[in-house]
């Protein structure tokens, strides 16, 4: 099998490639000095020239917060990119791996039960409903297509909430984080093995892949300075607190607990609770090297 990864500068295409490699899986990883997702034409022609048997599709506009300020360029990215993937893959009869997220949900209340595949998408951001466009676009254009939803990616790799927290828990005393949106942490390397595991299959669809468990970020910056050993102190805050003292800020949804039911229905999951991955995470953490091994 022939694999295609775009995306390779971000944190979660760099994991994939390294899953790659690790099964010594043939692949190719692209990123936009390679070709623009954006331009249809330059994306066919590169994907035909490869002709991989599948693409994982990484590449994303991923800054919510200015995404508020120019939704045209997230839009352009996130679905006409989405859009000419997924054509160029059904021309070449190829399957698609699409990378979604849990901002598709408004994060109303949902009776503290996780989300499914079948809860029904309604984004409050603009990065969200680029995202939204994207999956809809997929489904449209690629028959043979994974839609796979994650939430609150870290990895070693790129930006991240955990090297945020890391950084910031280096330079301050003391930081506040909201306590009142809840979902699932996810990290990158799991993530990447359960893309794999799709990428192989014949079990098309919408998936979530998401850490297992449930916490707030502040819950979860807590357990960051642990296992970083920081001495910085958390101290909790409400969403409507933060949005004050930060206006320009997007909408997040304050419920994005996800459930991998689908995984578990088909390919099946393994993948860790959130706290093992964390714990996982700073055994092979390095400090401003990256990882270990």
């Amino acid at each position: 099998m022939k694999i295609l990864v775009t995306g390779v500068k971000g944190q979660l295409g760099y994991d994939v490639m390294k899953v790659l490699g690790q099964r010594k899986i043939e692949c190719l990883g692209a990123d936009i000095e390679e070709f623009d997702i954006t331009d249809a034409a330059a994306t066919t022609a590169f994907i035909e020239r490869y002709a991989p048997d599948a693409v994982i599709h990484c590449s994303a506009y991923t800054a919510v917060d200015r995404a508020e300020d120019d939704p045209a360029l997230c839009e352009r990215v996130n679905v006409d990119g989405a859009r000419n993937i997924a054509a160029a893959c059904e021309k070449i009869g190829a399957k698609m791996v699409y990378i979604s997220t849990d901002y598709v949900f408004p994060g109303t209340a949902n009776g503290g039960v996780a989300l499914d595949e079948c809860a029904v998408p309604a984004p409050i951001s603009a990065y969200g409903q680029t995202k939204l466009l994207g999956e809809q676009y997929v489904e449209r254009f690629c028959r043979r297509h994974f839609i796979v939803r994650t939430a609150w990616l870290y990895s070693s790799y790129g930006k991240n909430f955990v090297k945020t927290m890391i950084r910031l828990g280096r330079t301050h005393d003391k930081i506040t984080v909201v306590n009142d949106q809840l979902g699932n942490p996810t990290n990158a390397v799991d993530l990447a093995y359960h893309i794999l595991k799709l990428a192989v299959s014949h079990d098309y669809g919408i998936y979530h892949c998401t850490g297992n468990g449930i916490c707030s970020w502040y819950d979860f910056a807590c357990a960051i300075m642990q296992g970083a050993g920081l001495s910085c102190k958390v101290e909790p805050v409400t969403s409507a607190e933060y949005a004050a003292a930060n206006p320009a800020s997007a909408n997040r949804p304050a419920w994005s607990a996800l459930e991998n039911r689908m995984l578990r229905c088909t390919v099946g999951s393994d993948v860790r609770d959130w706290k093992d991955a964390l714990a996982c995470f700073f055994t092979h953490w390095d400090g401003d090297n990256g990882m270990k091994d």
